[in-house]
């Protein structure tokens, strides 16, 4: 099986990790899926790299952010992301997590999952997850668990989590601003002087380069930042407020547009306790968190 390839990310802030795959996690066609479990500390990240299986990682607790060459998603807690073999990503993590990470060989992928998602976590998808977590499992068990996590990924719901991302320099600049914070001031035009270029110009690039106008492209990076706002138990009306929303009730309905439920009501199913949390807290009671390797 060949190793993970990796690539040089400039970015002064913060320093990149290289991506750590101990050769006993790489999955091969006699065992072609394997588990890792780890926290990670928020701040880190992992510089672009990319390998020849694909893996899911799943934030049992903790938000992530993923990123390829033209997309960035924001996991939320008990969600996870699917990225096929081959794909370059990096990732950051954005608050404190714990990770449980599915590496799958390309042999045993199911048709359909071809592109990066992020999707919701059954039940039976967690607990067959953490299931492979335990030491010394049968052939039998290992691959009746690995049929079970396959279909359950295969039947997930995608969540509209993914932000597109330019190649063109200036719209990238615009871009990568409002990532950082898409409540800040200004319109289009504002956008647009910014970068030197006129209205026109970053209006027919956002439709050229990314398929969508600056206001639907500006709500997917506000529903991207309200994640991690949310999971820190912020007040409603403060998150409505830092994304720029003039009242609660605004926001709260444009976030169930998009996720056919209230924000709260989003977050809370990924916070309840369960078996698997339990057994997180097995993983690491009174241990540090660990050294960051690949998510």
């Amino acid at each position: 099986m060949p190793s993970a390839t990796f690539f040089s990310l400039p970015d002064p802030s913060p320093p990149a990790e290289l991506a750590d795959i101990p050769r006993e996690f790489e999955p091969t066609s006699e065992h072609p899926i394997r588990v890792r479990s780890r926290p990670m500390a928020a701040g880190v990240r992992i510089a672009r790299h990319t390998h020849a299986w694909a893996q899911l990682a799943y934030a049992s607790r903790g938000v992530l952010r993923m990123a390829t060459p033209g997309t960035t998603w924001m996991v939320p807690p008990s969600r996870a992301i699917w990225v096929p073999p081959h794909v370059t990503h990096e990732v950051s993590i954005v608050e404190d997590a714990f990770l449980r990470t599915l590496y799958v060989d390309a042999s045993v992928i199911p048709p359909g999952l071809d592109a990066c998602r992020v999707v919701e976590v059954s039940g039976l998808l967690r607990e067959a997850i953490a299931a492979f977590d335990q030491r010394a499992i049968g052939p039998t068990r290992e691959r009746l668990l690995g049929a079970v996590a396959l279909d359950e990924i295969t039947r997930s719901a995608p969540l509209p989590l993914a932000v597109p991302m330019p190649e063109e320099k200036r719209l990238r600049s615009l871009c990568e601003a409002l990532i950082a914070d898409p409540a800040g001031p200004g319109s289009l035009e504002h956008w647009a002087a910014q970068v030197g270029a006129s209205t026109r110009t970053i209006a027919r690039l956002f439709r050229q380069e990314l398929g969508v106008s600056f206001s639907q492209w500006r709500q997917q990076a506000i529903l991207a930042r309200a994640i991690p706002l949310l999971n820190q138990g912020k007040p409603m009306s403060v998150v409505a407020q830092e994304l720029g929303y003039q009242s609660q009730s605004a926001f709260s309905a444009m976030f169930r547009r998009a996720f056919g439920e209230s924000p709260r009501a989003f977050i809370a199913r990924g916070t309840g306790e369960s078996e698997d949390d339990q057994r997180e807290e097995d993983v690491t009671n009174g241990e540090p968190i660990a050294a960051p390797h690949d998510v």
